[in-house]
């Protein structure tokens, strides 16, 4: 292996994946130093000039066990070079959060630890025809971690497959299973995706949390009014509140924001969920496992011989879901679930494609939200610049947009990425007679029924966050098309 760090012009040094994984990043910190150039014959590392000392190539040698040079190099470009190659802990960001490049026995444990310190929500193990890599998905966008070599990947396959329940000698067929985690004070659920792939099987980890307690609406991104909507239409005894966005847009966390608020002594909850990403004191929940017949439907009929006074269903899939949630509601049931449509009013239409009959539909229905997630500008190094028409998306009216935006920089606060955390955007339709008339009659065209009640779309909250600055061009563009 021989690898070389570009120096460049740059505030920082670029390393390779393969350079920065030869350091754990306690070594990096602890030494000052970034990878400059590593073979297996020798090692060669920039170094703060406010830390060198001449014993240290000594010392480094000892580690390492092979020959190391040093070079001086600038303390600020060393500072960025570490934050931004080797990203803390949010918990404990004056700890260094160690990666290995040492594929040993814990390299996977050790994998799936920092994932989480990180709140990185996926684990990406993927085959190429030379080599190997492995991302961690965090804030909703990829970052390539490691590097592993092709004759180590399969084994790498199955220790997963071992620890998920999968059959190791199965390698044409895709296989889903499910790990406990349990190392390092830790605990939580990981849901495994095996997927075969013309180089080899690319295996994908979910992390799933076991905890609730630190949702909140409040938290999530709702405006006052939006919330007040919202908390007047979830207080309701029966009907059916839908949320509706693409996967990986907050919905379920919404979910369970909701029943967590809900969550009394004299309600009987009941969830059926694919998975449970959460575990919730007090309520009821039950995993789907479609293998032995309880999927959704199965389990809508089952729960209402259960006595209870608020339903969540993970997902409304097909037209026998549907038509059960619709039974439930009717028969005074407060029923809760998830939808995949482009907008709240675009629910509608689906439940009536799924052969929901709209009558059904009007009478049941008490709120349509729909939602996405945008990630957050990162308040310590956003800049103001202006902005140009040809960065706007077509068929947008300029006049609403500012003539000024921030755009993301990088700093050692947000790990040079421009993000801090992201935030939830809502489409909220409260359903009241006029639109409940609207449904009834199958109409596509309520935008002027919509613009009478105030209701924001998604295209408008994005546009808000974009004047206020706390987000950017591109985190909103394809919601200001829509």
């Amino acid at each position: 292996m021989n690898t070389q760090t570009q120096s460049g012009t740059k505030e920082y040094f670029e390393i390779t994946t393969l350079a920065q994984q030869f350091l754990k990043p306690e070594q990096a910190f602890h030494y000052q130093i970034v990878p400059k150039s590593i073979s297996g014959k020798a090692l060669s590392f920039f170094v703060d000039e406010l830390h060198y000392r001449h014993d240290l190539p000594d010392e480094l040698e000892l580690v390492f066990g092979l020959p190391v040079a040093l070079e001086k190099a600038d303390s600020r470009k060393i500072q960025k070079t570490l934050t931004r190659y080797y990203r803390r802990r949010k918990d404990q960001p004056s700890r260094a959060l160690a990666y290995s490049g040492r594929h040993n026995e814990d390299f996977l444990e050790e994998i799936i630890r920092e994932s989480s310190q990180v709140g990185s929500s996926d684990i990406h193990f993927e085959p190429y025809a030379d080599q190997c890599r492995i991302r961690i998905r965090i804030d909703g966008k990829l970052v390539e971690r490691y590097e592993i070599k092709k004759e180590d990947y399969p084994a790498m396959v199955n220790k997963i497959k071992i620890k998920s329940h999968l059959d190791i000698a199965e390698k044409r067929l895709p296989q889903d299973g499910r790990i406990e985690f349990r190392a390092a004070g830790l605990k939580f659920d990981i849901r495994v995706s095996v997927l075969p792939t013309m180089h080899g099987e690319k295996v994908v980890m979910r992390l799933l949390s076991r905890d609730a307690l630190d949702i909140n609406l409040e938290s999530l991104g709702f405006g006052v009014r939006e919330l007040s909507v919202y908390l007047e239409n979830i207080r309701k005894p029966n009907g059916i509140v839908l949320i509706s966005g693409p996967t990986g847009s907050g919905k379920t966390t919404t979910l369970y924001a909701t029943l967590k608020l809900l969550n009394k002594e004299t309600s009987n909850i009941i969830t059926i969920e694919d998975p449970i990403e959460y575990t919730l004191e007090g309520i009821n929940q039950v995993q789907l496992k479609e293998g032995i017949g309880l999927d959704f439907a199965a389990a809508m009929r089952t729960f209402l011989r259960q006595d209870p006074d608020i339903i969540m269903l993970g997902e409304i899939r097909d037209k026998d879901t549907a038509q059960m949630a619709i039974r439930a509601a009717l028969t005074g049931h407060l029923v809760f679930s998830t939808i995949h449509t482009n907008s709240a009013w675009g629910t509608v239409t689906r439940l009536i494609d799924m052969g929901v009959p709209p009558f059904l539909i009007s009478s049941t229905l008490n709120l349509s939200a729909a939602q996405r997630l945008v990630r957050t500008l990162c308040p310590h190094c956003k800049q103001k610049e202006a902005l140009s028409q040809e960065e706007l998306p077509r068929g947008i009216k300029h006049s609403k947009l500012p003539k000024e935006h921030y755009i993301p920089i990088g700093c050692d606060q947000c790990f040079y990425t421009g993000y801090q955390g992201r935030q939830a955007i809502y489409e909220l339709i409260p359903i009241d007679h006029e639109l409940s008339e609207a449904i009834k009659g199958e109409q596509d065209e309520v935008g002027a029924l919509l613009s009478e009640r105030h209701i924001k779309m998604l295209s408008g909250q994005a546009l808000e966050l974009l004047h206020e600055g706390r987000t950017s061009l591109e985190e909103v563009y394809a919601i200001l098309m829509q």
